[in-house]
């Protein structure tokens, strides 16, 4: 596991190319083994899905190219550091390493400023500008009791 060069510039490439298309200005390549399995970019307001981010989208190509719902063998070259939402998603991929172009500061600069949501997950639930609370947990948990009790399921 080694930072490669031409696979940041070729994030760096798809997401100037992201721009020309009408797309965000982030773009995600994923590696395994030296070959590229997955790629992305920002499709957020051309498929009108705000969960269409780069590393969201490359994480889908990879691992529906490769048949897994795990990345364990991958790395991921983003060009920009992940958003919070695009890390919660690259650490349930489980890739082994991630290599980032601009931080998000950088980010930020451009109009791009995730800061709010880091700042919102410091704060309880029901404080927070979205206010979230929690209702029938009681019933909610037999969801949980039947998957303990599923003899043939598939863990992740």
């Amino acid at each position: 596991m080694a930072f490669d060069p031409k696979h940041m510039q070729m994030a760096i490439d798809l997401a100037l190319e992201s721009i020309q298309n009408n797309g965000g200005p982030f773009a995600a390549v994923i590696v395994r083994n030296g070959r590229i399995v997955g790629r992305g970019h920002n499709t957020v307001t051309s498929s009108f899905d705000p969960t269409a981010h780069a590393e969201v989208n490359a994480i889908r190509d990879a691992c529906n190219h490769l048949q897994a719902f795990q990345l364990s063998d991958c790395e991921i070259y983003t060009s920009c550091e992940p958003c919070p939402m695009c890390l919660g998603a690259i650490y349930w991929a489980r890739p082994k390493a991630i290599y980032y172009g601009c931080s998000k500061q950088d980010a930020a600069n451009a109009g791009f400023d995730d800061q709010f949501i880091y700042d919102e997950l410091d704060i309880a639930p029901a404080e927070r500008k979205i206010p979230s609370t929690q209702h029938m947990q009681d019933q909610a948990l037999s969801i949980f009791q039947t998957w303990t009790n599923k003899e043939d399921k598939t863990e992740y």
